[in-house]
Order: structure tokens, then C-alpha cells, then sequence
């Protein structure tokens, strides 16, 4: 019986599932996996990298870009510790990435045996941090385990998972009959009964309101039409960015929707927590609230829904408008009031006019469709409230994880996934530095992303806190940083230096039109603190927790 090994089963399987890019760095655990890498070649293509986190990293700017999934390979042990900032992330970011992990022989896992790259219990680490996680113990289960991790990936909740393929099993030859599986994902049936209460609920009400998270990043269209149908002023923020276009009239930042919430009758949130109203701004029995989320977990997570639908926002949208017109009230056009609205957002917003200042270059070099990715930076918290957002999927955010230094590193995920769009990383001199290795990996792959480093020297917001809160006590947060043109110049990347808004636009189309890798080092001091966004007040009922 001809016969081939569990490595060439897991790249085959890989395939049948239709994906065609693995992000890693190889090892001698992983050897037999990146000898089936190499016999196909020609459809697989692998983008190694300079540190374990930045293969990480680069799938989750993969699978953020994309809205599909995203593939990561490290050896065990340090290699996959060093993988789990950005497990945690993409765990946050509901990315579906897939940890494929290397493991020690079978024989010496549990024992303590001090083999090479062993820990005590990596499967557990593993499973702390993804929706799903096994390991093969065969060839067949190898197979199997990895047609099951993407129908994983594809059901439910988009979150990571992980399977751990020990050396041996790689190396080990099973028939060849064990490969190419692709198993169908998941997907919840649609509540007829939830889609037409919810119908009746929003479609009588009179002011409602439409909160956005990443779940509805691939309802767009819906979205939009929804919005129109219930005059519904549609609320993002982070991971929302994108949805509804920023021109749209209905298009609304999430600190702008504050006045709103108070007057609130209805409240639909879409693959969205709608963490900070419900928690911060108050509720109380006038509002009535009606999730869509494909997670039941997520329904009654802050306040019990009126309505709860368990779907897919691409599932349950297209229902829910079709059943609306039975219900819908006339109502005249918000428009006018939302130009108020507007209004009074630049008014309020206008402290940030430095930040603006950069993001309006940025937003112009982006174009229509170019990808924004965001970071722990002054200018990255202000884009996510004063920066438009026109397409889904190209505005990248850390969430609520707030993983510092996630940034540059993602965006070469996102560059590797749509390579033909732009793509800018927003970053500061302090984040920039957890992932500079990776401009080697930029340059030998040829991602030409815009990173953008302001500089101040500093951890910034840290030293900020300290500033404020401890009456000036600094420690640990100046940066003696290198040379950043210079340093992108010995990578063999572009480098420039701006100063001011014009002079970093100029930058930055320099830096597309050459194809390289560009890092572009903007000085700047201090930055207006956008936090007073954060903490607005209640305004009705009472705060959940």
C-alpha cells in the first residue's frame, strides 16, 4: 500500500481547505512539515519570520484583513510562549487563526524528562487561549485534527484554535488515503420566532439605535440598508470601524452616540458587546435591547436582551429586514439632527486637531480601500474616533486587548493577505521597538507597508499616568531610541524623517511609490490625551457591571 507521512497529510489537508500561505519559523521539531512546505511549493507559499511573535502576528493581520482564516507554525515549548500575546489578541479580535504547533516526542510529553523545548503542559497553555486544541497522536488523527480545526474556525464564534503535531507523528507514514478532508463548519439555524419579535420590536419603536462590533463586518450591505429602513443612527467603535461607511449620515463614532443613549427606546447590537454604554452609560427598563450574535454566551453577558437571535450577522440580517416591512413605522429623517450631531463632535473633538492633522494625510495616501492599523499610540486612539473608516475590514484595531507592539507586525499579515491595497501602521517609538526585527522579514518578502513611528521618546501614556497620577514621579518610561531612517536604511528599507502633516503625506507616497518597506520617523512631544472619551457619564438608569 503506498504511503505517506502525517507532515504531507497536514499540508494536504491545509490545501483542501484552500489555503495557500503559512506564516512561520521553522525548527528542528517541525523539520518533516517544512519538507512538505517545500514539495508544494508552487501552491503553498511560506513567509518565515525573525521571532516566533511576528509569524503570529502576521496571521492575525491575515485573518483581520481578510475576514478568513490565517495559519501560524512555530516549534514548541519557547517558540509557542512566544506566540501567545498575539494568541490572546486575535482571541480578543475573534480572528480565526490557527496555531499549528510543534510538540516533543510522544513518548516524553508529561514526563519531565528535560527534552528539548519542554514545558509542562503546553496543550493546556493552548487551550487557554483558543476556542479548540488538540494533538495528533496518529497519522490519520493529524489528518483529521486539522480538517476539524478549520471547521472550528468556521463555526460558531470566530475565534483562534490550535493543534499540536508531535515530531514523531510528523515523521511517521500512514496510507494514503488519509488526507485532503474538508469537513463542513457549523452553522446555527435561524429562530423565525426571534427574528420576528425582534422585527416588531425595532420596527415600532421610535428612536432606536444600531451598536457594531466585528461580527458585522462581513453584513456591510445589510447593515446599511437596516440603518435606512429604521432611520437608526449606526455606533462603531474599534472593531466596528468600517462597517458603515463614515460619510453615511447615520455613521456615528461611539463617544458622539452619547447624547443619543439617553433618549434610546430601542437598541440593536450587532456582533457587539456594546460593552461601554451598557456598563458606563446606564439602563433601565425603557430600553429595550435586541442582540444578534452567532455566541448564546454573549446574549445576557451585561443586560438580558428582549430579543436574543443566535446567527451569523450575514444570516439573520437579510431575514430580519425582509420581516421589518411588516412592522416598520414611518419616520421622518434624522439627517438634520445628525448634521447637529456632527457638529457638535468637531467642536468637541477639536483639542485633537495634532492628531487630525497627521490622520487627514493619512486618510488621503489610504485611499478608499487601503487597510489602517492602529496601535497604543496617541494618534492610533485618536483615529478610532476622528478618523472616517469607508470600507470593512480596513481599519485594525487591538481591542480591548490593547496589545502593545501588536502593530507594525500585523500590518505585514495584512500586507501579505492584500497585496494590492495600501497599507499604513500607525505606531509609537516604544511599540515599534517589540516587532523592528521584522523589517528584515519586510524587506526579504517584499511588503511594502507604510509603518509610521511617532516619537516621542517616551512610553507615553504610561509616562502620562505618572505625570498626572503620581505627582510627576517618572520611572522606566524615557526611550533612548536608534536612528530609525538610518536603522530602516541597514534593513535595506525605506526611511524618511517628517516633521510636519505635509511633509509626512510627501512621505508617505514616497514610500508606496518605491515598493519597499518604509518607516517614516515623525517627532513629536506632547500629544492632547484622548481618555476623556473613555470615561463619559451616565445618563439614565443605572451602570451594569
Amino acid at each position: 500500500m503506498e504511503t505517506h507521512r502525517a507532515a504531507d497529510a497536514v499540508v494536504d489537508t491545509l490545501l483542501a481547505n484552500g489555503f495557500d500561505t503559512i506564516y512561520g519559523l521553522p525548527g528542528v521539531h517541525n523539520d518533516p512539515l517544512y519538507d512538505a512546505f517545500w514539495r508544494q511549493k508552487n501552491r503553498l507559499r511560506t513567509l518565515h519570520t525573525r521571532h516566533e511573535q511576528g509569524a503570529a502576528y502576521m496571521a492575525l493581520g491575515h485573518a483581520l484583513a481578510t475576514g478568513g482564516e490565517a495559519v501560524f507554525n512555530v516549534v514548541p515549548g519557547p517558540g509557542v510562549l512566544n506566540t501567545t500575546a498575539a494568541l490572546s489578541t486575535a482571541y480578543a479580535l475573534n480572528a480565526r487563526v490557527f496555531c499549528l504547533a510543534g510538540q516533543i516526542p510522544t513518548a516524553a510529553i508529561g514526563r519531565a524528562l528535560g527534552v528539548l523545548h519542554e514545558i509542562p503542559d503546553q496543550l493546556g497553555v493552548l487551550r487557554s487561549l483558543t476556542k479548540w486544541a488538540e494533538r495528533a497522536a496518529s497519522v490519520s488523527e493529524a489528518s483529521t485534527l486539522v480538517a476539524e480545526a478549520f471547521r472550528q474556525l468556521r463555526s460558531g464564534r470566530p475565534r483562534p484554535v490550535a493543534l499540536e503535531v508531535p515530531m514523531d507523528v510528523l515523521q511517521a507514514r500512514g496510507p494514503l488515503g488519509t488526507a485532503a478532508i474538508d469537513l463542513p463548519p457549523v452553522v446555527p439555524p435561524l429562530d423565525e420566532d426571534a427574528i420576528e419579535a425582534a422585527a416588531s420590536l425595532l420596527g415600532t419603536a421610535t428612536r432606536p439605535l444600531i451598536w457594531v462590533g466585528s461580527g458585522a463586518q462581513e453584513a456591510s450591505a445589510h447593515v446599511r440598508a437596516l440603518a435606512e429602513a429604521l432611520e437608526a443612527p449606526v455606533v462603531s467603535y474599534r472593531t466596528g470601524r468600517g462597517v458603515l461607511d463614515s460619510r453615511h449620515y447615520l455613521s456615528l463614532v461611539q463617544p458622539q452616540a452619547h447624547p443619543l443613549w439617553k433618549t434610546a427606546d430601542a437598541v440593536l447590537t450587532i456582533g457587539s458587546h456594546a460593552r461601554v454604554p451598557l456598563q458606563s452609560w446606564g439602563v433601565d427598563d425603557d430600553l429595550r435591547l435586541v442582540r444578534v450574535d452567532v455566541d448564546p454566551r454573549s446574549h445576557a453577558l451585561i443586560k438580558p436582551p428582549a430579543v436574543a437571535i443566535t446567527a451569523r450577522a450575514e444570516d439573520a440580517l437579510p431575514r430580519l429586514l425582509d420581516r421589518l416591512s411588516r412592522h416598520n413605522r414611518s419616520r421622518p429623517s434624522r439627517r438634520d439632527e445628525m448634521a447637529a450631531l456632527s457638529a457638535q463632535w468637531a467642536r468637541d473633538s477639536a483639542f485633537l486637531q495634532p492628531q487630525r492633522a497627521f490622520l487627514d494625510v493619512i486618510r488621503q495616501a489610504l485611499g478608499e480601500d487601503g487597510i489602517f492599523v492602529d496601535e497604543l499610540t496617541q494618534v492610533g486612539f485618536s483615529a478610532r474616533v476622528v478618523m472616517p473608516v469607508y470600507r470593512p475590514r480596513t481599519f485594525l484595531s487591538t481591542g480591548y486587548q490593547g496589545t502593545l507592539g501588536y502593530g507594525f507586525q500585523t500590518a505585514l499579515g495584512a500586507k501579505a493577505a492584500r497585496p494590492n491595497v495600501p497599507v499604513i501602521s500607525v505606531t509609537g517609538d516604544g511599540g515599534f521597538m517589540f516587532g523592528v526585527q521584522e523589517l528584515a522579514t519586510a524587506v526579504q518578502h517584499g511588503l511594502n507597508v507604510v509603518t509610521i513611528v511617532f516619537n516621542n521618546q517616551q512610553y507615553g501614556n504610561v509616562q502620562h499616568m505618572q505625570r498626572e497620577l503620581y505627582g510627576g514621579r517618572v520611572i522606566a518610561t524615557d526611550l533612548r531610541n536608534p536612528d530609525f531612517v538610518a536603522l530602516a536604511h541597514a534593513f535595506g528599507a525605506s526611511g524618511y524623517r517628517a516633521e510636519t502633516p505635509r511633509a509626512l503625506g510627501e512621505a508617505i507616497d514616497r514610500g508606496l511609490a518605491s515598493g519597499l518597506p518604509t518607516v517614516i520617523d515623525v517627532p513629536v512631544g506632547e500629544l492632547p490625551d484622548v481618555d476623556r472619551f473613555r470615561k463619559l457619564p451616565r445618563v439614565r438608569g443605572a451602570a451594569r457591571t
